[in-house]
C-alpha cells in the first residue's frame, strides 16, 4: 500500500489500452505503484519547470555548454598562475641557488650562454633603434640592474643546525611592491 495514502480511495481514469499497457511497464521498472509513479511524476514536471510537450534536448546542451564555459574559465585561470607566478618564481629561485650547483655544470652553462651571447650579438647588429627609444631602455636597463643589486644585497645566507643551508630575503612587503612596480614599468 501507498504511505501517506491508505485512507484514500481509489478513482478511474480514461485512459487508452496501448497508453495503460505502456504506463503498466514503466511502473514495473519503477518498482512504485500506479499511483505513486504518477505522482511522482507531476512532481518531477511541477519542481524542475518542465512541460511534458517540451523535449530536454536544448536544455540539457544549455546547461552543458554552460558548465564547459566555466571548466574553460578555470583552466584558463590556472594557465595564468602557472605564466605569472609560478614560472617567475621558479627561475628567480634557480638563478638564486645557481651558485650552489656544482662546477662541471656551471661551465656547460657558462658556454652556454657564450654561446648565446654570440647568437644575440650578431641579432643586435642586425637591428637599428632609434636614439630615443636607446636610451630610454639604457635607463631602464639601470633601473633594473640597481633593483637587481638592491635585492641581492638583502639576500643572507642562514646557517641551519639541522639540514642544509637556505637564503633569507629580507625585504619589507613595501619594498618588494616597489621593486615589482619598477620592474613591471621597465
Amino acid at each position: 500500500m501507498d504511505k501517506g495514502y491508505e485512507k484514500e480511495r481509489f478513482e478511474k481514469l480514461g485512459i487508452k489500452v496501448s497508453v495503460a499497457d505502456r504506463f503498466r511497464k514503466f511502473c514495473k521498472k519503477m518498482s512504485k505503484s500506479q499511483s505513486m509513479t504518477l505522482l511522482l511524476m507531476i512532481d518531477f514536471f511541477e519542481e524542475n519547470g518542465i512541460s511534458p510537450n517540451e523535449t530536454l534536448g536544448p536544455n540539457m546542451q544549455t546547461l552543458e555548454s554552460e558548465i564547459k564555459k566555466r571548466i574553460n574559465a578555470v583552466i584558463a585561470i590556472i594557465k595564468d598562475i602557472e605564466k605569472h607566478h609560478d614560472k617567475p618564481t621558479t627561475a628567480m629561485l634557480q638563478s638564486l641557488f645557481m651558485e650552489f650547483e656544482p662546477k662541471q655544470e656551471k661551465l656547460i652553462l657558462e658556454k652556454e650562454v657564450k654561446e648565446k651571447k654570440v647568437q644575440t650579438d650578431k641579432e643586435f647588429k642586425e637591428i637599428t633603434v632609434p636614439k630615443i627609444r636607446y636610451e630610454r631602455l639604457e635607463q631602464n636597463m639601470k633601473s633594473v640592474k640597481k633593483d637587481f643589486v638592491y635585492v641581492l644585497d638583502k639576500v643572507k645566507v642562514v646557517k641551519s643546525r639541522f639540514g642544509k643551508d637556505y637564503l633569507k630575503l629580507e625585504l619589507t612587503e613595501g619594498e618588494l611592491e616597489k621593486v615589482r612596480r619598477n620592474i613591471s614599468n621597465s
